[in-house]
């Protein structure tokens, strides 16, 4: 059943395409700045085949467009939110930036990101869904980034697992939470648990699988949301507390650790079922047991469907930059449908881009997860916790640390409920 391709095959088919605007007349550049443009580019791929893809897109860009250069520079995703502070601060932010939709929005009320809308090209712009864009506009229309890749939460299956407890694995288009627990329950035996989950930082999966029992958290304007924590909001820790509580088919030391640390008692057989990102994917290609067979469930849908947030990685131009043009054409080349599939098949996620996607589908025949992973991004959404500017804030100093202890059996799911609100109003 486990076949595999290679994690890097991304890397080669990454192409220098032909640009609506090349050269340095263009941009009214190079023939005034004898030295043309050099573009600090600040990526935070970490994988060894997403670098290599990056590093590719990079060359071809560099190649075609010799009076502007990109150099790039080495950045984290363990600290960029504070390294954008500091550098956006002291103005040493560089021309190009990676992150994701869910922590540049503050950034961007507070002018530190450059408009795209005018730079971006009608191929990129219709390459991607108006649900997605959503994720990167403002409140007044500015398009502040590119969406390039998008995380999913799927559930990981041991086949061999399923098999021996004479459980077949699920087909269709979706898999109901009901179905998931009700599956996490029979397999459940012999000091083996039916699901193993790393939430040891709960915050971000919560907020994206809320969406599939309509559960949005937050209403109003970006600058003045509000804060809603009712049952649909509550629904996923709610059930993820009963599983590892009440019929202890998930393990619950597994929600105190991180998905690396859960791994390894997937590959052992500790866990029949493992829910992670998507990404995960690449991991079992490349280090699970030769004799382990995996597949990837259906997407996990709610009272709402399958429905998850669109927390996309972003490409953003810092608005000091006195490059912006340029900057703005590098991330129209760096969103050319060759260049997302080739990062998306290195970093195992999925392409904004409809076009793609469907150059990843092709690439991979679907194995490998690939068919149930493309099949979750189909649903997508913009959530309004995206909006939020304090999220950032409010998720690591209240909803982390609350979403911890309820999982960890030490509180109530209302006094979750109220650290939830009353840390929403402490930073209000």
């Amino acid at each position: 059943m486990r076949t595999r391709i290679s994690a890097r095959s991304g890397a080669a088919i990454v192409v220098a395409l032909p640009l609506a605007l090349t050269g340095c007349s263009a941009f009214g550049v190079g023939g005034d700045d004898e030295d043309g443009a050099t573009l600090t580019f600040q990526s935070l791929a970490f994988q060894d085949s997403t670098i290599a893809a990056t590093e590719s897109i990079v060359e071809a860009w560099n190649e075609e467009n010799p009076d502007i250069q990109v150099e790039l520079v080495q950045g984290s995703w363990d600290n960029v939110h504070d390294q954008l502070v500091t550098q956006f601060q002291g103005g040493t932010a560089p021309d190009i930036i990676h992150d994701e939709s869910a922590d540049i929005m503050g950034f961007a009320n507070q002018g530190y990101l450059a408009d795209l809308s005018p730079h971006l090209s009608d191929e990129v712009t219709a390459s991607v869904s108006d649900e997605v864009w959503q994720t990167v506009t403002t409140a007044d229309g500015e398009v502040v980034a590119a969406p390039t890749l998008l995380q999913s939460y799927v559930v990981f299956a041991n086949t061999d697992a399923f098999a021996d407890a004479g459980v077949e694995i699920p087909a269709g288009e979706t898999l109901t939470w009901d179905d998931f627990q009700a599956l996490a329950a029979e397999l459940t035996a012999g000091g083996s648990y039916g699901a193993g989950w790393g939430m040891q930082q709960p915050t971000a999966a919560v907020m994206n699988l809320a969406l599939g029992f309509d559960g949005t958290f937050f209403t109003g304007e970006s600058g003045s949301m509000e804060i809603e924590v009712g049952e649909n909001e509550l629904a996923v820790p709610e059930r993820i507390h009963a599983m590892a509580h009440q019929d202890q088919s998930l393990d619950p030391v597994s929600l105190t650790q991180s998905g690396s640390d859960v791994l390894p008692g997937f590959f052992d057989g500790k866990y029949a079922m493992y829910v992670a990102g998507n990404y995960v994917a690449q991991q079992l290609v490349e280090s699970a047991p030769e004799d382990f067979n995996w597949a990837v469930l259906p997407p996990l849908a709610g009272t709402a469907g399958a429905t998850q947030a669109a927390n996309p990685q972003t490409m953003s131009v810092a608005a000091e930059s006195e490059h912006v043009e340029e900057a703005a054409a590098f991330i129209d080349f760096f969103m050319q449908a060759e260049h997302q599939a080739a990062l998306a098949e290195g970093d195992w996620l999925i392409p904004s881009s409809t076009e793609a996607r469907e150059l990843v589908a092709e690439h991979t025949a679907g194995e490998n997860g690939w068919e149930a992973i493309l099949a979750s991004g189909e649903s997508l959404s913009a959530a309004p916790f995206q909006s939020a500017v304090n999220y950032p804030q409010w998720k690591d100093q209240y909803a982390t640390p609350a979403l911890q202890q309820y999982l960890a059996d030490e509180i109530t799911v209302e006094e979750l409920r109220q650290q939830l609100v009353d840390g929403w109003a402490e930073l209000g």
